[in-house]
């Protein structure tokens, strides 16, 4: 018998105290019961329990080593139940990083949903605007918004474009330019994952110009630079899902309408699986297939 097995019956009967029950809950005979706690006793040189006709009780020795031993055998019993339930696709757990708006927004609902349909499901998500480490951080998959995947250590799937337009307060005197050129580097609010000046590279279809963006404002929250943009502070360049419900609102404008940058990618990652462990496969096309539902007035 293996240790792992004998001290499950060995605790099993330390809290039962009645070895006829312990095989019952088992499947095993009282007598391989009780040999199994027998060769436990002999290998390690005390008595763990008291023997009467009626019941057991643990010795002082018995009741030190069940202390000690709970904890462990709890530990494997968890490790086992997570390794047995990360091949199932209607159990177990994800870890899922997300872009904070994003997060906030759209997922919920597709979790929520994700969960009526699996009630076994265990989810930890983790909200940030920066490019998480899947791999060194955990996770089991991360939803980017991001231009064009160039990591070679991780797989990706590519879900959606995601356009992004230039946005400012209607009144600003930004609404009234014809060309992005009248914009200077103080005028352009950059988006960076370490607050750090960025490069718009805009395009009308036949031409394309180079802007500095961010000289005097940069962050690296997509909700902070709508609110600035509509505070009058310069224009934004942003996913339309940021900015859509300001612009319902009125509080922000499409500007440099003819002008847009390279299409960002929504995109699921994964580490490196030679293949995609079943829930979370399950979950990925999940995902797609809601995806539109909760993001079709986003765009």
């Amino acid at each position: 018998m293996n240790d792992y097995k004998a001290l499950r019956i060995f605790l099993l009967a330390a809290e039962k105290r009645n070895f006829a029950q312990v095989a019952r809950e088992i499947d095993m005979t009282p007598a391989a019961v009780t040999r199994a706690i027998a060769a436990l006793e002999t290998e390690l040189g005390v008595q763990l329990f008291v023997r009467t006709t009626r019941q057991v009780s643990l010795t002082t020795d018995g009741a030190i080593f069940a202390a000690q031993v709970q904890p462990a055998v709890k530990s494997l019993e968890d490790a086992r139940r997570e390794m047995m339930n990360a091949h199932k696709a209607e159990e177990g757990r994800l870890r899922i990083s997300a872009p904070t708006w994003f997060g906030k927004v759209v997922l919920p609902p597709i979790l929520s949903g994700f969960r009526d349909k699996y009630p076994k499901m265990c989810f930890e998500i983790s909200l940030s605007d920066g490019l998480v480490n899947i791999v060194d951080d955990d996770y089991d998959l991360a939803i980017r918004i991001s231009s064009q995947p160039s990591d070679k250590f991780t797989i990706w799937r590519k879900i959606r474009v995601v356009p992004r337009i230039l946005v400012a307060a209607p009144g600003s005197r930004f609404v009234g330019m014809s060309h992005p050129h009248e914009l200077t580097p103080d005028d352009c609010l950059a988006y960076s994952g370490e607050s750090r000046r960025e490069n718009w590279v805009l395009s009308d279809g036949g031409s394309s110009i180079s802007i500095s963006a961010g000289r005097a404002f940069s962050a690296n929250s997509g909700e902070v630079l709508a609110d600035m943009a509509a505070d009058g502070v310069g224009v934004a360049l942003l996913p339309g899902f940021n900015i859509a419900a300001h612009i319902r609102s009125g509080r922000l404008v499409h500007v440099f309408k003819g002008w847009a940058p390279p299409d960002l990618w929504l995109t699921l990652f994964y580490p490196p699986y030679q293949a995609l462990p079943p829930r979370i496969a399950s979950f990925s096309k999940f995902f797609e297939e809601q995806l539109p539902a909760h993001m079709v007035m986003l765009d």
